[in-house]
Protein backbone atom coordinates (compact mmCIF):
# COMPACT_ATOMS: atom_id res chain seq x y z
CA UNK A 1 0.00 0.00 0.00
CA UNK A 2 3.11 2.15 0.54
CA UNK A 3 4.28 1.57 -2.32
CA UNK A 4 1.20 2.71 -4.41
CA UNK A 5 0.74 5.46 -2.71
CA UNK A 6 4.64 6.41 -3.74
CA UNK A 7 3.47 5.65 -7.07
CA UNK A 8 1.49 8.07 -7.07
CA UNK A 9 3.59 11.03 -6.57
CA UNK A 10 5.58 9.46 -9.11
CA UNK A 11 3.21 10.01 -12.02
CA UNK A 12 3.28 13.71 -13.08
CA UNK A 13 0.05 14.15 -14.52
CA UNK A 14 -1.86 12.39 -11.46
CA UNK A 15 0.43 14.29 -9.17
CA UNK A 16 -0.73 17.54 -10.25
CA UNK A 17 -4.50 16.52 -10.32
CA UNK A 18 -4.82 15.20 -6.98
CA UNK A 19 -3.38 18.96 -5.95
CA UNK A 20 -5.37 20.84 -8.00
CA UNK A 21 -8.37 18.87 -6.71
CA UNK A 22 -6.86 19.16 -3.27
CA UNK A 23 -6.62 23.15 -3.52
CA UNK A 24 -9.74 23.72 -4.20
CA UNK A 25 -11.46 21.84 -1.88
CA UNK A 26 -9.39 23.57 0.52
CA UNK A 27 -10.68 27.30 -1.05
CA UNK A 28 -14.35 25.64 -0.16
CA UNK A 29 -13.74 24.71 2.86
CA UNK A 30 -12.10 28.45 3.67
CA UNK A 31 -15.32 29.62 1.64
CA UNK A 32 -17.57 28.07 4.44
CA UNK A 33 -16.26 29.75 7.47
CA UNK A 34 -16.51 33.43 6.12
CA UNK A 35 -19.61 34.77 7.52
CA UNK A 36 -22.31 36.58 5.44
CA UNK A 37 -22.51 40.77 6.11
CA UNK A 38 -24.97 41.62 8.69
CA UNK A 39 -25.14 38.28 10.32
CA UNK A 40 -24.69 36.59 14.16
CA UNK A 41 -23.68 33.50 12.88
CA UNK A 42 -23.30 32.08 16.67
CA UNK A 43 -27.16 33.00 17.21
CA UNK A 44 -28.27 31.46 13.66
CA UNK A 45 -26.15 27.83 14.96
CA UNK A 46 -27.98 28.08 18.22
CA UNK A 47 -31.53 28.62 16.90
CA UNK A 48 -31.19 26.07 14.28
CA UNK A 49 -29.48 23.30 16.47
CA UNK A 50 -33.51 23.21 18.05
CA UNK A 51 -34.71 22.56 14.68
CA UNK A 52 -33.94 19.04 12.94
CA UNK A 53 -35.53 20.24 9.56
CA UNK A 54 -32.59 21.93 8.98
CA UNK A 55 -29.75 19.33 10.03
CA UNK A 56 -29.66 17.42 6.57
CA UNK A 57 -29.47 20.59 4.66
CA UNK A 58 -26.71 21.65 6.86
CA UNK A 59 -24.95 18.35 6.37
CA UNK A 60 -25.00 18.74 2.90
CA UNK A 61 -23.50 22.51 2.80
CA UNK A 62 -20.76 21.12 5.13
CA UNK A 63 -22.11 22.92 8.19
CA UNK A 64 -22.05 26.39 6.29
CA UNK A 65 -26.16 26.66 6.63
CA UNK A 66 -25.95 26.42 10.14
CA UNK A 67 -23.31 29.11 10.52
CA UNK A 68 -24.83 30.95 7.18
CA UNK A 69 -21.74 31.81 5.28
CA UNK A 70 -21.82 32.66 1.64
CA UNK A 71 -21.68 29.52 1.05
CA UNK A 72 -24.97 28.32 2.99
CA UNK A 73 -26.78 27.45 0.04
CA UNK A 74 -24.02 24.65 -0.51
CA UNK A 75 -24.23 22.97 -3.97
CA UNK A 76 -28.04 22.07 -3.95
CA UNK A 77 -29.40 24.31 -6.19
CA UNK A 78 -27.24 22.74 -9.31
CA UNK A 79 -28.14 19.16 -7.89
CA UNK A 80 -32.30 20.53 -7.80
CA UNK A 81 -31.62 22.07 -11.80
CA UNK A 82 -29.57 18.71 -13.08
CA UNK A 83 -32.61 16.75 -11.74
CA UNK A 84 -35.14 18.82 -13.16
CA UNK A 85 -33.11 18.42 -16.72
CA UNK A 86 -32.94 14.79 -16.34
CA UNK A 87 -36.78 14.78 -15.55
CA UNK A 88 -38.02 17.28 -18.31
CA UNK A 89 -34.59 14.96 -20.61
CA UNK A 90 -37.64 12.21 -20.24
CA UNK A 91 -40.77 14.56 -21.41
CA UNK A 92 -39.56 17.09 -23.26
CA UNK A 93 -38.44 16.65 -27.47
CA UNK A 94 -35.86 19.48 -27.08
CA UNK A 95 -33.83 18.02 -24.89
CA UNK A 96 -34.26 14.57 -25.37
CA UNK A 97 -32.36 15.70 -28.94
CA UNK A 98 -30.02 17.36 -27.17
CA UNK A 99 -28.73 14.33 -25.27
CA UNK A 100 -28.77 12.39 -28.75
CA UNK A 101 -25.99 14.97 -30.16
CA UNK A 102 -23.20 13.78 -28.03
CA UNK A 103 -20.36 15.73 -26.73
CA UNK A 104 -22.12 19.00 -28.49
CA UNK A 105 -25.74 18.38 -26.85
CA UNK A 106 -23.87 17.83 -23.45
CA UNK A 107 -22.60 20.84 -23.35
CA UNK A 108 -25.39 22.79 -24.10
CA UNK A 109 -27.75 20.65 -21.48
CA UNK A 110 -24.64 21.51 -18.73
CA UNK A 111 -25.42 25.20 -20.32
CA UNK A 112 -28.84 25.38 -19.05
CA UNK A 113 -28.36 23.61 -15.98
CA UNK A 114 -26.19 26.43 -14.91
CA UNK A 115 -28.48 29.33 -16.14
CA UNK A 116 -31.19 27.39 -13.57
CA UNK A 117 -28.94 26.59 -10.71
CA UNK A 118 -28.22 30.72 -10.71
CA UNK A 119 -32.50 30.40 -11.08
CA UNK A 120 -32.74 28.30 -7.92
CA UNK A 121 -30.21 29.79 -6.58
CA UNK A 122 -31.73 33.15 -6.14
CA UNK A 123 -35.23 31.90 -5.21
CA UNK A 124 -33.47 29.70 -2.06
CA UNK A 125 -30.90 32.73 -1.16
CA UNK A 126 -34.77 34.85 -1.30
CA UNK A 127 -36.29 32.19 1.11
CA UNK A 128 -33.59 32.03 3.07
CA UNK A 129 -32.62 35.49 3.66
CA UNK A 130 -36.15 36.18 5.07
CA UNK A 131 -35.69 33.61 7.20
CA UNK A 132 -32.99 34.57 9.43
CA UNK A 133 -34.18 37.80 9.27
CA UNK A 134 -36.86 36.45 11.44
CA UNK A 135 -34.62 34.12 14.30
CA UNK A 136 -34.34 35.17 17.54
CA UNK A 137 -32.48 33.98 20.21
CA UNK A 138 -32.89 34.78 23.88
CA UNK A 139 -33.67 37.18 23.34
CA UNK A 140 -30.61 38.49 20.60
CA UNK A 141 -31.70 38.94 16.60
CA UNK A 142 -29.68 37.30 14.38
CA UNK A 143 -29.40 39.78 11.74
CA UNK A 144 -28.10 43.30 12.75
CA UNK A 145 -29.27 45.24 9.71
CA UNK A 146 -32.62 46.59 7.82
CA UNK A 147 -33.98 43.98 6.11
CA UNK A 148 -34.57 46.20 3.36
CA UNK A 149 -30.64 46.14 2.95
CA UNK A 150 -29.93 42.89 4.28
CA UNK A 151 -32.73 40.41 2.30
CA UNK A 152 -31.34 41.92 -1.30
CA UNK A 153 -27.86 41.61 -0.19
CA UNK A 154 -27.73 38.31 1.52
CA UNK A 155 -29.83 36.96 -2.17
CA UNK A 156 -26.68 38.19 -3.91
CA UNK A 157 -24.16 36.81 -1.49
CA UNK A 158 -25.54 33.33 -1.13
CA UNK A 159 -26.09 33.37 -5.07
CA UNK A 160 -22.41 33.78 -5.73
CA UNK A 161 -21.76 31.42 -3.19
CA UNK A 162 -24.01 28.49 -5.22
CA UNK A 163 -22.15 29.90 -8.50
CA UNK A 164 -18.81 30.03 -7.21
CA UNK A 165 -19.18 26.67 -5.89
CA UNK A 166 -20.57 25.08 -9.19
CA UNK A 167 -17.38 26.32 -10.62
CA UNK A 168 -14.98 24.72 -8.47
CA UNK A 169 -16.74 21.42 -8.77
CA UNK A 170 -16.57 21.70 -12.88
CA UNK A 171 -12.70 22.77 -12.24
CA UNK A 172 -12.22 19.39 -10.37
CA UNK A 173 -14.53 17.53 -12.87
CA UNK A 174 -12.11 18.58 -15.92
CA UNK A 175 -8.67 18.78 -14.25
CA UNK A 176 -8.61 17.44 -10.89
CA UNK A 177 -9.42 13.35 -9.51
CA UNK A 178 -13.04 12.39 -9.57
CA UNK A 179 -16.82 14.35 -10.15
CA UNK A 180 -16.54 17.33 -8.64
CA UNK A 181 -19.83 18.50 -7.47
CA UNK A 182 -19.44 14.43 -5.37
CA UNK A 183 -16.61 15.46 -3.78
CA UNK A 184 -17.54 19.03 -2.74
CA UNK A 185 -20.61 17.38 -0.73
CA UNK A 186 -18.07 14.33 0.41
CA UNK A 187 -15.43 17.12 2.33
CA UNK A 188 -18.13 18.96 3.48
CA UNK A 189 -19.66 15.54 5.18
CA UNK A 190 -15.77 14.59 6.10
CA UNK A 191 -15.03 17.94 7.81
CA UNK A 192 -17.86 17.41 10.33
CA UNK A 193 -16.39 14.12 11.01
CA UNK A 194 -13.93 14.84 13.82
CA UNK A 195 -16.58 16.97 16.54
CA UNK A 196 -18.75 14.22 16.47
CA UNK A 197 -16.44 11.57 17.45
CA UNK A 198 -15.09 14.00 19.85
CA UNK A 199 -18.49 14.33 21.42
CA UNK A 200 -18.61 10.90 21.70
CA UNK A 201 -15.57 10.04 23.48
CA UNK A 202 -17.12 13.48 25.55
CA UNK A 203 -20.12 11.39 26.26
CA UNK A 204 -18.59 7.94 27.94
CA UNK A 205 -15.19 10.32 29.32
CA UNK A 206 -18.09 12.08 31.81
CA UNK A 207 -20.05 8.78 31.91
CA UNK A 208 -22.83 9.73 30.24
CA UNK A 209 -23.24 7.04 27.96
CA UNK A 210 -21.63 3.29 28.85
CA UNK A 211 -18.78 2.46 26.99
CA UNK A 212 -20.01 -1.18 25.90
CA UNK A 213 -23.01 0.91 23.62
CA UNK A 214 -20.28 2.76 22.03
CA UNK A 215 -18.77 -0.78 21.11
CA UNK A 216 -21.85 -2.31 20.18
CA UNK A 217 -22.90 0.43 18.04
CA UNK A 218 -19.63 0.96 16.55
CA UNK A 219 -19.81 -2.94 15.51
CA UNK A 220 -22.93 -2.29 13.97
CA UNK A 221 -21.88 0.97 12.09
CA UNK A 222 -18.63 -1.78 10.66
CA UNK A 223 -21.36 -3.86 9.57
CA UNK A 224 -23.43 -1.68 7.59
CA UNK A 225 -20.04 0.20 5.95
CA UNK A 226 -19.13 -3.45 4.82
CA UNK A 227 -22.39 -3.99 3.97
CA UNK A 228 -22.44 -0.79 2.06
CA UNK A 229 -19.29 -1.40 0.09
CA UNK A 230 -20.00 -4.86 -0.91
CA UNK A 231 -23.17 -4.25 -2.48
CA UNK A 232 -21.95 -0.71 -4.11
CA UNK A 233 -19.01 -3.65 -5.90
CA UNK A 234 -21.36 -6.17 -7.02
CA UNK A 235 -22.03 -6.95 -9.92
CA UNK A 236 -24.19 -9.26 -12.26
CA UNK A 237 -22.05 -10.69 -15.12
CA UNK A 238 -24.22 -11.84 -18.00
CA UNK A 239 -21.94 -14.50 -20.08
CA UNK A 240 -21.54 -12.52 -24.30
CA UNK A 241 -19.86 -15.22 -26.71
CA UNK A 242 -18.19 -13.90 -30.15
CA UNK A 243 -17.81 -16.72 -32.80
CA UNK A 244 -15.10 -17.07 -34.44
CA UNK A 245 -13.47 -15.21 -37.66
CA UNK A 246 -11.03 -16.44 -40.05
CA UNK A 247 -9.29 -13.66 -42.06
CA UNK A 248 -6.90 -15.07 -44.31
CA UNK A 249 -4.67 -17.07 -42.29
CA UNK A 250 -5.73 -15.64 -39.26
CA UNK A 251 -8.51 -16.62 -36.99
CA UNK A 252 -10.65 -13.94 -34.51
CA UNK A 253 -12.80 -13.41 -32.12
CA UNK A 254 -13.96 -17.06 -30.67
CA UNK A 255 -13.75 -15.61 -27.18
CA UNK A 256 -16.25 -15.69 -23.88
CA UNK A 257 -17.02 -12.44 -21.93
CA UNK A 258 -19.37 -11.03 -19.84
CA UNK A 259 -21.29 -8.05 -19.98
CA UNK A 260 -21.35 -6.45 -16.63
CA UNK A 261 -24.21 -5.17 -14.52
CA UNK A 262 -23.76 -3.27 -11.49
CA UNK A 263 -26.46 -3.39 -8.87
CA UNK A 264 -25.98 -0.02 -7.91
CA UNK A 265 -26.01 1.79 -11.28
CA UNK A 266 -26.73 4.71 -10.51
CA UNK A 267 -24.04 5.25 -7.38
CA UNK A 268 -25.23 8.22 -5.17
CA UNK A 269 -27.23 9.80 -7.48
CA UNK A 270 -30.78 8.30 -6.12
CA UNK A 271 -29.38 9.37 -2.74
CA UNK A 272 -28.21 12.95 -3.26
CA UNK A 273 -31.74 13.43 -6.01
CA UNK A 274 -33.68 12.37 -3.20
CA UNK A 275 -32.37 14.81 -0.55
CA UNK A 276 -32.47 17.54 -2.59
CA UNK A 277 -36.58 16.98 -3.39
CA UNK A 278 -37.27 16.23 0.42
CA UNK A 279 -35.06 20.12 0.83
CA UNK A 280 -37.99 21.61 -1.30
CA UNK A 281 -41.00 21.82 0.90
CA UNK A 282 -39.25 23.27 3.82
CA UNK A 283 -37.62 25.65 0.96
CA UNK A 284 -41.10 26.43 -0.60
CA UNK A 285 -42.13 27.10 3.52
CA UNK A 286 -38.82 29.89 3.92
CA UNK A 287 -40.55 31.61 0.87
CA UNK A 288 -43.88 31.83 2.23
CA UNK A 289 -43.24 31.99 6.22
CA UNK A 290 -46.84 33.98 6.81
CA UNK A 291 -48.28 30.68 5.14
CA UNK A 292 -49.44 28.86 8.47
CA UNK A 293 -50.63 25.33 7.77
CA UNK A 294 -47.56 25.16 5.29
CA UNK A 295 -45.16 25.85 8.32
CA UNK A 296 -47.07 23.16 10.46
CA UNK A 297 -46.77 20.90 8.17
CA UNK A 298 -43.21 20.63 6.84
CA UNK A 299 -41.99 21.24 10.49
CA UNK A 300 -44.91 18.01 11.65
CA UNK A 301 -44.86 15.93 8.79
CA UNK A 302 -41.85 15.89 6.77
CA UNK A 303 -38.74 16.95 8.99
CA UNK A 304 -36.59 14.52 9.69
CA UNK A 305 -37.72 12.17 12.27
CA UNK A 306 -41.30 11.94 10.93
CA UNK A 307 -42.15 8.50 9.91
CA UNK A 308 -44.25 10.16 6.84
CA UNK A 309 -40.96 12.01 6.23
CA UNK A 310 -38.51 8.76 6.05
CA UNK A 311 -41.79 6.80 3.95
CA UNK A 312 -41.26 9.48 1.47
CA UNK A 313 -37.51 9.85 1.47
CA UNK A 314 -37.04 5.54 0.68
CA UNK A 315 -39.81 5.80 -1.69
CA UNK A 316 -37.58 8.64 -3.50
CA UNK A 317 -34.76 6.78 -2.94
CA UNK A 318 -35.86 3.77 -4.65
CA UNK A 319 -37.82 5.60 -7.77
CA UNK A 320 -34.31 7.82 -8.56
CA UNK A 321 -32.25 4.39 -8.13
CA UNK A 322 -34.88 3.11 -11.41
CA UNK A 323 -35.03 6.30 -13.19
CA UNK A 324 -30.79 6.99 -13.39
CA UNK A 325 -30.75 3.64 -14.55
CA UNK A 326 -32.61 3.39 -17.21
CA UNK A 327 -30.87 6.91 -18.08
CA UNK A 328 -27.49 5.22 -17.90
CA UNK A 329 -28.45 1.83 -19.39
CA UNK A 330 -29.99 1.24 -22.62
CA UNK A 331 -30.77 -2.27 -23.83
CA UNK A 332 -31.79 -1.97 -26.79
CA UNK A 333 -28.46 0.17 -27.77
CA UNK A 334 -26.06 -2.38 -25.73
CA UNK A 335 -27.78 -5.08 -27.79
CA UNK A 336 -27.64 -3.22 -31.19
CA UNK A 337 -23.90 -3.07 -30.34
CA UNK A 338 -23.57 -6.65 -29.56
CA UNK A 339 -24.62 -7.69 -32.72
CA UNK A 340 -22.98 -5.60 -34.66
CA UNK A 341 -19.80 -7.39 -33.44
CA UNK A 342 -21.15 -10.36 -33.69
CA UNK A 343 -21.31 -11.32 -30.17
CA UNK A 344 -24.44 -13.31 -28.26
CA UNK A 345 -25.90 -14.45 -24.98
CA UNK A 346 -25.82 -17.59 -24.89
CA UNK A 347 -29.88 -19.24 -25.38
CA UNK A 348 -31.37 -15.79 -26.28
CA UNK A 349 -31.64 -15.09 -29.55
CA UNK A 350 -29.79 -11.06 -30.57
CA UNK A 351 -31.66 -8.08 -30.88
CA UNK A 352 -35.15 -7.41 -29.60
CA UNK A 353 -34.88 -10.79 -27.59
CA UNK A 354 -31.64 -9.77 -26.23
CA UNK A 355 -32.59 -6.22 -25.43
CA UNK A 356 -35.99 -7.24 -23.09
CA UNK A 357 -33.07 -9.84 -21.20
CA UNK A 358 -30.86 -7.59 -20.45
CA UNK A 359 -33.89 -4.90 -19.29
CA UNK A 360 -35.22 -7.88 -17.26
CA UNK A 361 -32.05 -8.72 -15.11
CA UNK A 362 -31.24 -4.87 -15.22
CA UNK A 363 -34.86 -4.37 -12.97
CA UNK A 364 -34.37 -7.96 -11.25
CA UNK A 365 -30.90 -6.09 -9.36
CA UNK A 366 -31.72 -2.66 -9.81
CA UNK A 367 -34.84 -3.81 -7.19
CA UNK A 368 -33.01 -5.13 -4.33
CA UNK A 369 -30.08 -2.36 -4.48
CA UNK A 370 -32.59 0.47 -4.32
CA UNK A 371 -34.37 -1.17 -1.52
CA UNK A 372 -31.02 -1.98 0.32
CA UNK A 373 -29.99 1.70 -0.04
CA UNK A 374 -33.15 3.17 0.87
CA UNK A 375 -33.31 1.13 3.83
CA UNK A 376 -29.19 2.09 4.78
CA UNK A 377 -30.65 5.81 4.52
CA UNK A 378 -33.16 5.75 7.31
CA UNK A 379 -31.43 3.27 9.47
CA UNK A 380 -29.96 6.09 11.75
CA UNK A 381 -33.18 7.45 12.85
CA UNK A 382 -34.36 3.86 13.87
CA UNK A 383 -30.81 2.99 15.43
CA UNK A 384 -30.09 6.50 17.22
CA UNK A 385 -32.96 6.25 19.96
CA UNK A 386 -31.55 2.50 20.56
CA UNK A 387 -27.86 3.52 20.96
CA UNK A 388 -28.09 7.21 22.24
CA UNK A 389 -24.84 8.19 20.15
CA UNK A 390 -25.47 11.32 18.43
CA UNK A 391 -27.17 12.10 15.29
CA UNK A 392 -24.42 13.13 13.03
CA UNK A 393 -22.00 10.57 14.19
CA UNK A 394 -24.55 7.87 13.15
CA UNK A 395 -25.89 9.88 10.39
CA UNK A 396 -22.41 9.32 8.95
CA UNK A 397 -21.99 5.90 9.67
CA UNK A 398 -25.24 4.43 8.81
CA UNK A 399 -27.21 6.83 6.46
CA UNK A 400 -27.02 9.17 3.33
CA UNK A 401 -23.86 10.17 4.91
CA UNK A 402 -21.97 7.30 4.56
CA UNK A 403 -23.62 6.25 1.04
CA UNK A 404 -22.55 9.32 -0.19
CA UNK A 405 -19.10 8.97 1.44
CA UNK A 406 -18.50 5.36 -0.07
CA UNK A 407 -19.62 5.90 -3.22
CA UNK A 408 -17.58 8.70 -3.73
CA UNK A 409 -14.58 7.41 -1.89
CA UNK A 410 -14.55 4.10 -4.12
CA UNK A 411 -15.11 6.35 -7.59
CA UNK A 412 -12.13 8.57 -6.95
CA UNK A 413 -10.21 5.84 -5.80
CA UNK A 414 -10.81 4.17 -9.19
CA UNK A 415 -9.93 6.93 -11.34
CA UNK A 416 -6.58 6.75 -9.28
CA UNK A 417 -6.35 3.39 -9.69
CA UNK A 418 -7.04 3.90 -13.70
CA UNK A 419 -4.18 6.32 -14.34
CA UNK A 420 -1.91 4.22 -12.34
CA UNK A 421 -2.51 1.07 -14.26
CA UNK A 422 -2.38 3.08 -17.57
CA UNK A 423 1.05 3.64 -16.56
CA UNK A 424 2.09 0.12 -15.85
CA UNK A 425 2.04 0.80 -12.01
CA UNK A 426 0.06 -1.42 -9.59
CA UNK A 427 -2.77 -0.15 -8.21
CA UNK A 428 -4.13 0.40 -4.84
CA UNK A 429 -5.28 -3.58 -4.72
CA UNK A 430 -3.13 -5.82 -6.35
CA UNK A 431 -5.68 -8.91 -6.67
CA UNK A 432 -8.67 -7.55 -8.28
CA UNK A 433 -8.04 -3.71 -9.07
CA UNK A 434 -11.44 -2.86 -7.38
CA UNK A 435 -13.28 -5.25 -9.72
CA UNK A 436 -16.61 -5.84 -8.54
CA UNK A 437 -17.84 -8.46 -6.91
CA UNK A 438 -20.36 -11.01 -8.92
CA UNK A 439 -23.78 -11.67 -7.55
Amino acid sequence: MLNTFVSIFKVEELRKRIFFTLLLLIVYRIGGHIPTPGVDGSVISAALSQQSIFGMLDLFAGGAFAKATIFAMGIMPYISASIMLQLLGAVVPFLQRLQREGEEGRRKITQYTRYLTVLIAAMQAWGTATFLTTIEYNGVQAVHMSPTGFIPLTILTFTCGTIFIMWLGEQITERGIGNGISLIIFIGIIARLPDAVISEVMKVWNGVQPIIWEIVAMAVMLGVIASVVLITRAQRRIPVQYPRKVVGRRVFGGATTHLPLSVNAAGVIPIIFAQSIMFLPSTVAQLFPNVEWLGNLVQDSLAPGSVVYYIIYGLIVVFFGFFYTAIVFNPMEMADNMRRNGGFIPGIRPGKNTAQYIEKVLTRITLPGALFFAAIAILPWVIIPMFGVSNYFFSFFGGTGLLIVVGVALDTLQQVESHLLMRHYDGFMKKGKIRGRSM
